[in-house]
């Protein structure tokens, strides 16, 4: 992602007011149940900050992770272990893990050094329906030649905490109308050192994982049953300060602004402009795609230099952002269903 300029106006950005009182739901029409966070808002949710720590630490250990490196082979295949995948497979499709089912999405990015093999590693729990909501962050860390970047926050806190919300989301949920879908998107930083410096009209040099999964969706007739995106990138620093990001969809930030404050993390979910640009959510937004990116990148002084490192890094921001999302689902179903679009 690249910082982007903010067009500043007069006062803080405020959260609008949720229709419903409580995040609890009954069934759907059609006999789903809400997941069972939904009965009891404001309750910890079992995402554990300190097992998502430990994944990031553990992701650190293998070392710079850029795009088609062995290191981040490696951290592939702890990755799909953690999930109950087989990492022995040559190619996990559709291979089962009770209703989960996880599998490598393989092809080879054109990129400015030619062609890189990037893989997403996609694991999905069906609903009663088609519709979608995806649960994203990327888990490659940028290449550079000048320091070993080992990209503790900007990779590493995103992918740590998506194998524990994978973990937690399977612990506490009831039966599902909607299908959840959790994404690690391979090649979200540019091949080249600065962002800009090698991107052509139409091929950007970075964002390769979210690009190739919304063109995988385009193909498949799939786009049109996501309904929501939640991305998580640079969210776990200990001074955590997420703002709101300014070209995220307003109504899923609102959903969880809301909820935070409800579950005493405003101090963490702050009430001000956050700027980004050329992130995972952008290729989403521009396919019609409802999204939300939380990160902190104005306010973190150690992106992509060598003091990325792991003592930066919080179990309890990872704590904060794994409850908001969790506890935030419902409200995002029941927008959704009401016809939530931009």
């Amino acid at each position: 992602m690249r910082a982007k300029p903010l067009a500043f106006a007069a006062g803080l950005l405020l959260a609008t007011a949720f229709a419903s009182q409580t995040a609890s739901r009954a069934q759907s029409g059609r006999g789903g149940q809400s997941p069972v966070y939904a009965q009891q808002p404001g309750a910890a949710t079992p995402f554990s900050g300190q097992r998502a720590y430990e994944h990031v630490k553990r992701l650190v250990e293998f070392g710079p992770r850029p795009s088609g490196s062995k290191e981040l082979e490696a951290a592939r295949q702890y990755i799909l272990e953690q999930l109950g995948g087989d990492p022995s497979a040559p190619n996990l499709h559709r291979r089962g893990v009770g209703r989960m089912s996880v599998r490598e999405d393989v092809w080879l990015a054109e990129t400015p050094a030619g062609k890189v093999r990037m893989v997403n590693i996609v694991c999905e729990l069906p609903g009663e329906t088609d519709d979608t909501i995806l649960i994203t962050g990327h888990y490659d860390t940028k290449r550079y030649k000048e320091f070993a970047f080992v990209g503790a926050n900007d990779g590493g806190s995103s992918a740590g905490a998506l194998i524990e919300l994978v973990r937690a989301f399977k612990a506490m949920q009831g039966k599902t109308r909607f299908t959840y879908r959790f994404v690690f998107f391979d090649g979200e930083e540019a091949v080249c050192r600065e962002w800009d410096e090698c991107s052509k009209p139409g091929r950007p040099d970075n964002t390769y994982g979210s690009r190739y999964e919304v063109g995988r969706l385009k193909a498949l007739n799939r786009l049109k049953n996501v309904r929501a995106l939640i991305l998580l990138d640079m969210m776990g620093y200990d001074k955590l300060e997420l703002g709101r990001d300014d070209m995220s969809t307003p109504w899923l930030v609102d959903v969880l602004w809301k909820t935070a404050r409800e579950l005493g993390y405003a101090k963490q979910f702050v009430e001000r402009a956050e700027g980004v640009g050329g992130d995972d959510h952008e290729p989403f937004l521009k396919a019609g795609v409802p999204s939300v990116d939380l990160i902190q990148l104005s306010t973190y002084p150690f992106w992509h230099t060598a003091d990325d490192t792991l003592d930066k890094i919080s179990p309890h921001s990872l704590k904060a952002v794994g409850d908001v999302v969790l506890a935030s689902l419902p409200r995002v179903e029941e927008k959704v269903k009401g016809g939530a679009g931009f």
